[in-house]
């Protein structure tokens, strides 16, 4: 089965560690989770929660996602390689609502 791991989150932390270092990364808990399983074919995410500003994606296949409030993605929407794992920003007036998925090579 080919599943996309999504993690909804409303913030940034900033960390700073020894020697200046700082981190910037999603401040957990997420927001909210799902998974979307595009073994069949394209397929849409649940509506994104209403704070969500931005998504992390882990996918275990090879797929294609497209972000929009009604989306279908294609072969030639953008690729993540299997493992790959992708943070994404989602517009503040909700135009991104979903993610779709579809398996690529």
């Amino acid at each position: 089965m080919s599943k996309l791991y999504i993690s909804e989150y409303a913030r940034v932390t900033q960390a700073s560690g020894p020697g200046n270092a700082v981190v910037q990364a999603p401040e957990e808990p997420p927001v909210a989770t799902q998974v979307v399983d595009f073994t069949s074919g394209a397929t849409q995410s649940a509506a994104f929660n209403a704070k969500t500003r931005f998504v992390r994606l882990h996918t275990d296949a090879i797929c294609s996602v497209r972000f929009a409030a009604s989306p279908t993605a294609t072969v030639n929407d953008a690729r993540l390689a299997a493992g790959q794992t992708e943070l994404r920003g989602i517009p503040a007036d909700g135009s991104a609502a979903k993610v779709s998925a579809i398996a690529n090579t």
